[in-house]
């Protein structure tokens, strides 16, 4: 887990093969001495298929992104530092910047705040991300971020902790972002979808 993203064994990633099958990390280990074999993998249901570990308390919030998004196939919940400060004031954190208007895919929206591990915290991130948004908040709590893989995913979650970040420094110097036009945000997101990177020819 990257720095300043979690404390301690706190925070949890998973993925979605091809086949449907989730990988997600154990609860309570430390990530820099996971093993290939720590990781639990279960149907999308949890049913678990292999694995010896207690997959993570955050897995019924897994599941039900993976089954309300088809465009999941991997998630990183983390509690980095201006992200969490935002969710605790039950803040959103608009698209402000390029980077997350081509990342973030919409406003980041702050789930209610429920128990860590219940279905209802599930529900509310569900809701929360909605349709088009690749991240949300948990109130008073942390950050839930998805990708396409786990690559893509921590990169959201890096350009999310990034945009709150930037956002906290407007505010402390006193001013406020000025608004981007809704036709830009639509024709950046078609450029980064289409045309950024090393993409095949369409």
């Amino acid at each position: 887990m990257a720095e300043h993203a979690a404390i301690g064994t706190w925070g949890n990633i998973s993925a979605l093969d091809e086949e449907g099958y989730v990988y997600i990390t154990p609860s309570g280990m430390e990530y820099d001495k996971l093993l290939p074999e720590d990781i639990i993998k279960m149907d999308k249901d949890g049913n678990i298929i292999e694995g010896n570990r207690r997959p993570s308390t955050e897995t019924a919030l897994h599941l039900a992104l993976y089954k309300s998004r088809k465009d999941c196939h991997a998630i990183v919940h983390t509690h980095p530092i201006y992200s969490t400060a935002f969710s605790a004031m039950g803040e959103d954190i608009p698209l402000f910047l390029d980077t997350a208007v081509q990342k973030l895919g919409d406003t980041i929206r702050t789930a209610d705040h429920a128990m860590p591990g219940s279905v209802e915290l599930a529900d509310n991130c569900v809701k929360a991300l909605g349709e088009r948004s690749r991240a949300c908040l948990l109130q008073s709590h942390g950050a839930v971020c998805i990708g396409s893989d786990p690559d893509d995913a921590f990169l959201v979650s890096e350009t999310l902790e990034y945009t709150a970040q930037i956002y906290s420094l407007i505010r402390s110097m006193g001013g406020n972002f000025i608004p981007m036009k809704t036709s830009d945000i639509s024709s950046m997101q078609e450029f980064a979808a289409k045309h950024y990177g090393q993409q095949a020819e369409r």
